[in-house]
């Protein structure tokens, strides 16, 4: 299984997973998945680990990330490497964007 091609905004669906935070699948494969996330002030991604290789990359907004006992403030440009069944979570400072890349891909996403 894989996603298409192209992947356009304006015709991606979205989940909203509550508390001011929305997800959007950008591409995937068997080993590979893009997703982008999406924050309003205040919103929180609760404390979690997974099996999976994660990088994060701050688009936009500010966020406080936490992985296994460091947090580190982001910003614009910014970005996360969090290793497979490390725990980790943030907390949305300011409205933003970031974008999660996940190796093997999230099916439970799907």
């Amino acid at each position: 299984m894989e996603s298409k091609y192209f992947i356009l905004d304006r015709e991606t669906p979205v989940t909203d997973l509550g508390g001011g935070v929305i997800r959007q699948i950008l591409g995937f494969n068997d080993q590979l998945m893009t997703v982008k996330v999406m924050f309003t002030r205040g919103a929180i991604g609760t404390m979690h680990a997974h099996v999976h290789s994660q990088t994060s990359y701050c688009a936009s907004g500010k966020f406080e990330f936490r992985v296994g006992v460091e947090s580190q403030t982001l910003l614009p440009g910014d970005g996360v490497y969090i290793p497979p069944g490390v725990i980790h979570g943030v907390i949305c400072l300011e409205d933003g964007i970031l974008v999660d890349s996940f190796n093997p891909v999230r099916q439970d996403f799907l």
